[in-house]
């Protein structure tokens, strides 16, 4: 009695008016009074129509009218062309083509969506709830590990003495760049989890309002994402590094973080900080030249060490000359290019590249053959070239005062270094191209000549410091030329204006020069692989090779 009573207190309405409902269109699926009856079948008169009482509805599939043929109903998918179709249709313009009923591609699609949808639905959200659980609890561990860290390295911080505050700086880098990226890979995936949850959650609502439609295009328009789904990673393992100290009291103090060591010697009596020596200070004491040697290229413009041994190097002609450390030619190539190459540097295969900034291409040289592996965008030209250890290749383009950096993997861009985060250009406009390498830390570190200075930015374009050769204390303007990082992260930055080579953390903090060693006009600068470097010096078409670790 109940049941009965609800259902008539639950009044339907006409789909024309708000009139009761009386009479139902079969073919059309409307809901009709009887007043509506004549406007329905007048307004679609030119389709058939089967007005019955409300009592004797059919529940059926709705045809939509054909485009072409007036009064025909497109009961049939055309396969070939994607499309349903009428009859006539199947013997005009689509005779010969791949039908099948409508109602049957409707049916078969409704079962796969209903399939997609149970399994999202049962399996694939509860197995991405627990993985971002997992990972919440990983950001947890990952945070109270680091908090450890950082206090156990501040008390360790207290044992040594203010003369080696640069070697706590650099640990402390370290922490707080490992930090950086453990939680940063962490929290990614967390929001990822999150996103692709929500996702799932809106293909399952979207794909039960299909379910539920009577249009045939929102059901042949549903595209399956279930691939996508299954194929999200769903959990990321971290090392987390450890802090290891070796105190012998009044003799020696040292400090383990990964791979990195220092060592403090202490002598018994100490009677002043000139006595205390570290493994940084003794590198930079070691400096020296060993070896020395003219070149043939007179300008000297650029030059990148390949191997232990050799270096390519090249001028203002169209070759690239491969030399040894005492000055010997081991190899020549001979470009493409018109005048001299614009760039030249080595992959992490040994494979010489250089760019072509008249042809607008990077080219690569293998085999004995030159190959192109990247063309400019429209109207900007190639220079200078640097090979990331991930393999991508940073290609400096220029145009008409304007420079930026493109980041690629193969042939595809995937950054554009322009603009930092607020939108304010990074570079300064002018006629010089740009210097840049890429420290450990993923920053990419670049000389702007035309604004004297040398900026670092991360990936995300946040401009990490600023350097402008101030701290050094010369007295000329701040020549920024070619710039290396070495294996404890150091920039290495050539001083074309003061003959020198500014020596920075990686931080950007100044550390030394080295200017004792006749460095005219440095321009060109590499590191090889046992970690010299190889100066070039523009002008005389010299290279030094200076220890200096």
């Amino acid at each position: 009695m109940s049941a009965s009573k609800s259902w008539a207190q639950e009044v339907l309405t006409c789909d024309l008016c708000d009139n009761p409902i009386q009479q139902f269109c079969n073919n059309c699926q409307v809901n009709l009074c009887v007043e509506c009856v004549s406007k329905h079948v007048d307004k679609f008169q030119s389709l058939s129509h089967d007005i019955v009482h409300f009592r004797n509805r059919k529940i059926q599939l709705v045809c939509p009218e054909c485009k072409i043929h007036s009064g025909q109903r497109c009961e049939v998918f055309c396969h070939d062309c994607q499309t349903p179709v009428c009859v006539m249709c199947c013997i005009g313009p689509h005779q010969g083509h791949h039908a099948v009923e409508l109602n049957k591609i409707i049916e078969q699609k409704k079962q796969e969506i209903q399939k997609e949808t149970e399994e999202i639905e049962s399996k694939l959200i509860p197995k991405y709830q627990e993985a971002d659980t997992n990972i919440k609890i990983e950001i947890s561990k990952a945070t109270t590990h680091y908090a450890k860290l950082e206090k156990d390295q501040e008390c360790q911080r207290k044992l040594w003495h203010q003369e080696v505050d640069s070697i706590f700086d650099t640990f402390d880098t370290m922490i707080h760049t490992m930090k950086d990226r453990d939680l940063v890979a962490l929290t990614t995936l967390h929001a990822k989890l999150e996103n692709t949850i929500q996702n799932m959650t809106q293909t399952v609502r979207q794909n039960k309002e299909i379910l539920k439609s009577k249009k045939p295009e929102e059901v042949t328009r549903c595209s399956s994402k279930l691939k996508e789904f299954k194929d999200f990673p769903t959990n990321i393992t971290i090392k987390t590094p450890n802090l290891n100290t070796n105190t012998i009291k009044g003799k020696e103090l040292s400090i383990e973080l990964g791979e990195m060591t220092a060592t403090l010697t202490l002598p018994v009596r100490r009677k002043s900080p000139d006595q205390i020596t570290t493994s940084s200070k003794e590198s930079f004491d070691k400096t020296k030249i060993v070896a020395s040697f003219p070149t043939e290229c007179r300008p000297l413009g650029k030059i990148t060490c390949y191997g232990s041994e050799d270096a390519w190097i090249c001028g203002e002609n169209q070759e690239i000359t491969r030399i040894d450390i005492h000055g010997y030619v081991q190899d020549v190539v001979r470009t493409t290019c018109k005048y001299w190459p614009a760039g030249i540097m080595v992959t992490k295969q040994n494979d010489l590249v250089y760019s072509d900034s008249l042809r607008r291409t990077v080219n690569i040289v293998k085999h004995g053959g030159t190959e192109t592996i990247i063309n400019a965008p429209r109207g900007w030209k190639p220079y200078r070239l640097f090979c990331s250890r991930s393999g991508d290749i940073l290609v400096n383009m220029f145009i008409q005062g304007k420079n930026k950096i493109l980041r690629y993997q193969g042939h595809k861009i995937i950054q554009e270094i322009v603009k930092d985060e607020r939108g304010t250009p990074i570079f300064k406009r002018g006629p010089f191209r740009l210097f840049m390498t890429e420290n450990k830390n993923g920053d990419v570190c670049v000389s702007d000549v035309n604004g004297n200075n040398v900026v670092a930015v991360d990936r995300t374009s946040h401009i990490q410091f600023n350097y402008d050769g101030k701290p050094s204390g010369k007295n000329n303007s701040f020549g920024p030329r070619c710039l290396v990082t070495d294996s404890l992260s150091h920039l290495i930055v050539a001083d074309f204006n003061n003959d020198c080579l500014h020596i920075l953390n990686q931080n950007g903090h100044f550390l030394r020069c080295l200017d004792t060693f006749g460095l005219e006009n440095p321009n060109g600068l590499s590191v090889d692989g046992e970690g010299r470097l190889w100066v070039g010096l523009l002008n005389a078409g010299l290279i030094r090779v200076i220890q200096y670790l």
